[in-house]
C-alpha cells in the first residue's frame, strides 16, 4: 500500500481512501461485466467504535483502525483491494471470485484474524466487527449501487444480531435501472425546488380540537410527475441522501409552521426520522440547529421514529434522551408492526406511540385489530405515554377510539395532507367544519 499516490491513500491506515476506492470499484465492475466474472464487495464496521474511543482514548482508537487495516491486507489476494471508506468502516473488493462461497471464505478468514484480542501497550481488547457482502452482477452492476447493497447487508446483520450477512437476491434489471434513474434525479431535486412539505392535521380525540400535524414530503418530478414517498424514500435511505432530505424537512416544517396564523395556541409538528439517522451521534446537533434557526414558542417539535430505531437500545436511547433534553418530543410510528419489546418500556425515551393504520382500519371488522389497539392504548397510558391513531377515515372508527380513550388521531376523516397555505386555511376553517359534522365538538352543544 506504500506505493499508493498520496491523494489516493488514507493517511492513517495506508489503505485506499473512499474516493480512490469508488474509482477502482467502478473499474473492477466494468471489467467483471466485460469478462463475465463475479466480483464480491465486503464492507466492515467496528462494533461500538465510539465507545472504544471514549473508554480508551483517540490514540488507542487510531491504533485499532491501523490494526483492522493490517488484517484486511492479510486476507487480500494480489488482485484484491482494501480501503477505509468511513470513520470506522472498511471495504474489501474481491474481483474474480467463483461464487458466494468464495466470498464467505474471505469473511471467515478475516473473522479468524480479528477474533484474536487486540494488544496495544498494556491494553488488551477483543474487538467485534460486523460485515456485509454484496455480489456483482447478482446484486448490482453499478459501483455505488453495489456498495449500498453491501451496506444494507451489514445493516441486516446488525438487526438480526448476526456477525455478517449477504445481500438478498438482486433486483430485476429493470428495477435496478429505475433505482439508478431515481437516485440521479433525486440528487438534484432539492436544488430544483421539486420537493415540498405537506401537513396532515392531528386532532384531540376527546373534543376534535387541533393539536398539531405531521409533515410529509412530496416530490413532483418534471419527467415522472408525482413520485410516491414509498418509492423515493427507500432510494434515499439506500443512497445516503436521506440525511440531507431529513435536515431539509426539519428546517422547512419548522419555518413554514411558524408563519401560520390560527387561534389554537401551541401545536405539535411531527417530522419523520429514519433509523439510519437515529443511530448517528450528530442527530441532536442537527435538530438543535433547526430549532435555533426556525423554532417558535407555539410549535412543539416531535420526531417520529420506527421501532427498528430502538434495536440497539443502549445507543439509540442515549441519542433520543439528548434530543428530549432540547424540549423535543419523540413518537414511535407504526407501533405494533415491528420489533416491540416490553423489556425497554420502563426506560424508553419517547412520549407517544402511534397505532399503525393497519390496526385502525380493522377496528370495526377484526377482533384482533381491536384487541391490539386497546392493548397498545392501555400499555402506553400505564407508562405515561400518549397514543395517536393514524388512518382514521370514518366516524364509526373515531367513536371506537373515543371509547378506548385514544389521545389523538389523524386521517382522511379530518383532512388529507395539505400544502402549508392550505394547512393554515384548514386551521382557520376547522371550527365551522367540525361544528357542522360533530355538533358536540370543540366544547360545543
Amino acid at each position: 500500500m506504500s506505493l499508493l499516490a498520496a491523494e489516493a491513500q488514507d493517511v492513517l491506515t495506508g489503505l485506499h481512501n473512499r474516493r480512490s476506492f469508488l474509482a477502482l470499484l467502478r473499474r473492477q465492475i466494468l471489467q467483471a461485466n466485460d469478462r463475465q466474472h463475479t466480483l464480491a464487495l465486503l464492507v466492515l464496521d467496528i462494533d461500538g467504535f465510539a465507545r472504544i474511543n471514549g473508554a480508551h482514548g483517540f490514540d488507542f482508537g487510531d491504533k485499532l483502525l491501523r490494526h483492522i487495516g493490517q488484517q484486511l491486507t492479510k486476507v487480500a489476494r494480489k488482485q484484491d483491494y482494501a480501503a477505509r471508506i468511513g470513520s470506522d468502516r472498511f471495504a474489501l473488493v474481491l474481483p474474480r471470485v467463483m461464487n458466494a462461497g468464495h466470498a464467505e471464505l474471505a469473511v471467515q478468514k478475516l473473522y479468524r484474524l480479528l477474533d484474536l484480542p487486540f494488544q496495544c501497550d498494556d491494553k488488551r481488547l477483543r474487538v467485534g466487527v460486523t460485515m456485509g457482502v454484496a455480489l456483482c452482477p447478482m446484486n448490482a452492476s453499478h459501483a455505488e449501487f453495489l456498495l449500498r447493497h453491501a451496506e444494507k447487508a451489514l445493516d441486516i446483520a446488525r438487526t438480526r444480531g448476526q456477525r455478517s450477512a449477504f445481500s438478498p437476491e438482486g433486483l430485476p434489471s429493470d428495477t435496478i435501472g429505475q433505482f439508478w434513474d431515481i437516485e440521479l434525479e433525486l440528487d438534484a431535486a432539492l436544488e430544483r425546488g421539486e420537493l415540498s412539505m405537506h401537513y396532515q392535521p392531528k386532532v384531540r380525540v376527546a373534543d376534535l380540537r387541533p393539536v398539531g400535524s405531521e409533515a410529509l414530503m412530496r416530490w413532483i418530478s418534471p419527467s415522472r410527475g408525482f413520485v410516491p414517498p414509498d418509492v423515493f424514500i427507500p432510494v434515499a435511505e439506500q443512497t445516503g441522501q436521506i440525511k440531507k432530505l431529513t435536515v431539509w424537512a426539519l428546517n422547512t416544517a419548522l419555518r413554514q409552521s411558524a408563519r401560520w396564523k390560527h387561534p389554537w395556541g401551541p401545536l405539535s409538528m411531527s417530522v419523520n426520522v429514519p433509523p439510519e439517522l437515529v443511530a448517528q451521534h450528530d442527530l441532536p446537533d442537527l435538530v438543535e440547529n433547526a430549532i435555533k434557526l426556525w423554532g417558535d414558542a407555539d410549535t412543539q417539535l416531535v420526531l417520529e421514529i420506527t421501532e427498528r430505531s430502538l434495536m440497539d437500545s443502549g445507543h439509540s436511547f442515549a441519542i433520543l434522551s439528548r434530543i428530549r433534553e432540547l424540549g423535543v418530543q419523540v413518537s414511535i410510528d407504526d407501533f405494533g408492526t415491528g420489533y416491540s419489546c416490553l423489556a425497554y418500556f420502563k426506560d424508553i425515551p419517547v412520549d407517544e406511540l402511534k397505532v399503525d393504520r393497519s390496526f385502525v382500519s380493522g377496528l370495526l371488522t377484526e377482533d384482533a385489530s381491536a384487541h391490539v389497539t386497546t392493548l397498545i392504548i392501555d400499555l402506553a397510558h400505564r407508562f405515561g405515554l400518549s397514543v395517536a391513531a393514524e388512518g382514521v377515515e370514518d366516524a364509526a372508527t373515531l367513536e371506537v377510539l373515543q371509547r378506548s380513550a385514544c389521545d389523538t388521531a389523524q386521517g382522511y376523516l379530518f383532512s388529507k395532507a395539505l400544502t402549508s397555505v392550505d394547512m393554515e386555511r384548514w386551521l382557520a376553517e376547522w371550527p365551522q367544519r367540525a361544528a357542522k359534522a360533530w355538533p358536540g365538538a370543540l366544547g360545543g352543544g
